[in-house]
């Protein structure tokens, strides 16, 4: 039996590709993804569109890092750490609450670093309990977001967005641009009616 021919660069097969989606961009701020295992070969997950589209980033999978290898990840350099997190969510029993966000790092973008968990958000709580180092972290909360357009997965509220949406909302804020993440959010819609297409979900 011939094996499905995969595409080497998004890791799909070639017959749902998301080569076409990939809009290049270079952010100020380095965004590291942590992908929760199980959201891996997700044929609905948008973090690897996110990741090939933005220069520079990285993607590590693990549910709990070694804490050496995590606090490389984290620290490699002299940059400002931030966790794009809800400041306090449901669910945080038992995790340290973070130290505050000095708001002044906004003043140099280039000089951030962004860590996003990417997993539903039983998966990213887990994630957090797990790796203490994360709770050691300023978080980055995002507030009065728009509706997601994520339709091709279930939210509990509608402003519960995809990695990639909230990964761009956050970069648009840290670098106090609006406009420079549109092209790929537009290009995600695009990826999200390739997915209702594949599999046959209701839009």
């Amino acid at each position: 039996m011939s094996r499905r021919a995969i595409c080497t660069r998004c890791l799909r097969p070639a017959s749902a590709c998301i080569c076409q989606w990939i809009v290049a961009i270079r952010p100020e701020v380095e965004l590291i993804i942590l992908q929760h295992p199980l959201e891996q070969h997700h044929a609905k997950g948008s973090a690897r569109l996110l990741h090939l589209s933005l220069a520079d980033s990285q993607m590590h999978i693990a549910e709990k890092f070694e804490i050496e290898c995590l606090r490389s990840i984290l620290f490699a350099t002299e940059k400002t750490t931030l966790l794009l997190y809800p400041e306090r969510s449901e669910g945080q029993n038992g995790v340290a609450e973070s130290p505050p966000f000095d708001a002044r790092c906004l003043a140099s973008p280039d000089q951030l670093r962004l860590i996003v968990l990417d997993g539903t958000w039983r998966k990213s709580r887990k994630m957090l309990y797990q790796n203490p180092l994360l709770q050691s972290l300023p978080r980055l909360a995002l507030n009065d977001m728009p509706s997601s357009q994520y339709r091709i997965r279930k939210a509990h509220r509608p402003d519960q967005l995809s990695t990639l949406e909230a990964s761009c909302q956050a970069l648009m804020l840290l670098e106090n641009n609006t406009e420079k993440y549109q092209p790929l959010l537009a290009a995600f819609d695009g990826f999200i009616r390739q997915q209702q297409s594949l599999y046959e979900i209701p839009g």
